[in-house]
């Protein structure tokens, strides 16, 4: 969990940063909208149970919440600069009110599962100027409302181009997408069995591989191991719940598979850097 305070500031832009030396590769999730540009660098991002391959001029979206792992081929010769932005889609939507079509758009993006969360191939003649322009216009404005909303401008602006992009999608033809592979279907299989207890062999069952099997191609593919993946997706939850509920924290531990109520507590943690009660307390700040 990589737990940013938007309550305390809507915002965070990051600009083509060089990641190549600082790179990890770790499931997460933000408190709020997250928009990933790629400069440089070949991988993979692990999201919804599905493996999509990046490249420079790729730009991915992910929700609220959403748990999601990248994978970059690193090396010296081969550099990862991207660019990264976190907001509160609610502030975002407030400022999107006078354009009713846009603010459509930006709703489905947010909310809409069946909305498509990536943009590949991203003409970089068209897109580097646009945000090289706000890079330097945000730089130079004072912090206060004022860098807010140019803050806010530049997504408007970066929005505006990907609903353009989205509308040339629409009218190509679809690619075929491949039969889920052993790795997608059982992060599939956590998806609809997380809140239970966990049982490898009953998981196996379901892909049709043994225990070993199962949790071998899972690490080699996804990089992490089953249970790793598992727990991710139950912090993730929980974050959410503790967000958007009035739940205690206690049932929260139980309908995420964890009822165990000390070791949720500690779980939390752990992952996040502070407890389920001070989480739903910063939350609610």
């Amino acid at each position: 969990m990589n737990y940013m305070n938007l309550n305390q500031y809507p915002v965070q832009l990051s600009f083509a940063k060089d990641r190549t030396y600082e790179f990890v590769d770790i499931y997460h999730a933000h408190q709020g909208m997250e928009l990933l540009y790629v400069h440089e660098g070949h991988g993979r991002v692990i999201v919804n149970q599905q493996i999509i391959e990046l490249a420079p001029g790729s730009l991915m979206c992910f929700r609220p919440f959403q748990l999601h792992r990248i994978q970059m081929d690193i090396q010296p010769e081969a550099p990862y600069i991207r660019s990264l932005f976190v907001f509160e889609p609610s502030v975002l939507d407030s400022y999107l009110s006078p354009f009713a079509s846009l603010q459509l758009y930006f709703q489905r993006l947010w909310k809409d599962p069946l909305e498509p969360q990536i943009f590949s191939e991203l003409p970089q003649q068209t897109i580097l100027p646009l945000l090289n322009q706000y890079r330097d216009r945000i730089a130079h404005t004072v912090q206060g409302e004022l860098r807010l909303e140019e803050q806010m401008f530049f997504l408007v602006a970066l929005l505006h181009y990907l609903k353009g992009q989205a509308v040339t999608d629409r009218h190509t033809e679809p690619v075929a997408r491949p039969k889920s592979t052993a790795s997608e279907q059982i992060m599939e299989w956590v998806e609809e069995h997380y809140m239970e207890e966990f049982q490898l062999k009953v998981l196996a069952k379901a892909v049709h591989l043994s225990p070993n099997h199962a949790s071998a191609v899972f690490r080699q593919t996804i990089g992490t191991t089953i249970t790793e993946y598992l727990t991710a997706r139950r912090i993730r939850q929980a974050c959410w719940l503790l967000q958007t509920s009035d739940l205690s924290v206690q049932d929260i531990g139980q309908m995420i598979g964890l009822g165990n109520f000390p070791y949720f507590c500690q779980l939390f943690k752990k992952h996040v850097g502070m407890s389920p009660y001070r989480f739903k307390r910063s939350a609610g700040s």
